[in-house]
């Protein structure tokens, strides 16, 4: 029989304005602290040095990560002319370097090669696994790799600033799986004068913005009162992109117990993906088909 783990049944959503030098995974330890929590976990990481928006989910909040995963995001970072390094950030050491700088029209004009679906190849310095092992420990001792370039959704790419010659301010907004730090490298290449991120800031994710985060310093001093659970955000902001649909007590009742169950509904299609709810209450997410829905994840309120 497993141990039961410990803390508290809550739910929902904390915005974190996550700060430099700390990882992802030491701020959801953070918060999960904070709210004696029995679950928590993240909606898309943060490198160490990256600050701006984590979006932190509690209990059954942790069953909506995937949907602000997929949602997209905004980034706001500032490049480094001039420069390539081993970790396409500025924690790496220098390995190339040029006295080319591009105009302003010149940066403006290789953005447009970056906006739509492109192939992005991860940094050398990344989380991605390569026959079970992380690619970040693999390059630490050493290893030059043939990372498989992966596809990327870019909405936007903007170019905000130019500060001075060797810096240049851009905004990314871009989907699931996106490395600013590639971003940065190959616009680099583009204008033949290499470029690696210096600064860098998640300014949005999916509902959640940066505006309404709070401080870790907030989130001590707090820790363990209702007044940051009052901060605590609903499950169901998990849930935005997803049509919303409504059922009797009934069916709750069955969808709860995975069964599929008669909705109201009205401007879905058949086999899309929404969420259900009881009196404003989540209850599944799951595929409309023919008046009713089946469930892939059902939802355990108080």
């Amino acid at each position: 029989m497993g141990r039961k783990r410990k803390g508290r049944d809550i739910s929902g959503w904390l915005v974190v304005d996550k700060p430099a030098g700390l990882t992802s995974t030491a701020v959801v330890n953070k918060v999960r602290w904070a709210f004696d929590a029995k679950k928590a976990g993240h909606a898309g990481t943060l490198d160490p040095e990256a600050t701006g928006v984590l979006a932190v989910a509690l209990g059954e909040a942790t069953k909506t990560v995937p949907y602000i995963t997929d949602a997209l995001k905004a980034y706001v970072f500032t490049v480094r002319l001039g420069q390539a390094t081993r970790t396409d950030d500025a924690e790496g050491d220098v390995i190339s370097s040029s006295e080319n700088r591009p105009t302003d029209d010149e940066i403006k004009e290789a953005l447009h090669a970056f906006v739509g679906e492109i192939q992005q190849v991860p940094p050398q310095y990344s989380a991605v696994k390569i026959d079970g092992e992380r690619a970040y420990k693999r390059a630490r001792d050493g290893e030059e790799m043939d990372l498989a370039a992966r596809p990327l959704w870019v909405e936007e790419l903007t170019l905000l600033d130019r500060p001075d010659p060797d810096h240049a301010v851009l905004e990314l907004v871009c989907g699931k799986g996106g490395y600013v730090r590639s971003i940065a490298r190959d616009l680099g290449e583009a204008l033949g004068c290499y470029g690696h991120v210096l600064k860098l800031r998640r300014t949005w994710s999916g509902p959640f913005d940066a505006e309404e985060g709070l401080s870790l310093e907030t989130i001590d001093a707090l820790a363990r009162t209702p007044e940051l659970d009052a901060h605590l955000k609903p499950l169901e902001m998990g849930l935005t992109d997803l049509p919303e649909l409504r059922c009797s007590a009934e069916s709750a009742v069955r969808l709860r117990n995975g069964n599929p169950a008669m909705v109201v509904a009205s401007g879905v299609d058949y086999g899309e993906e929404c969420w259900v709810s009881l009196d404003g209450e989540p209850i599944a997410v799951g595929r409309y088909k023919s008046g009713e829905v089946h469930p892939s994840r059902v939802f355990v309120t108080a």
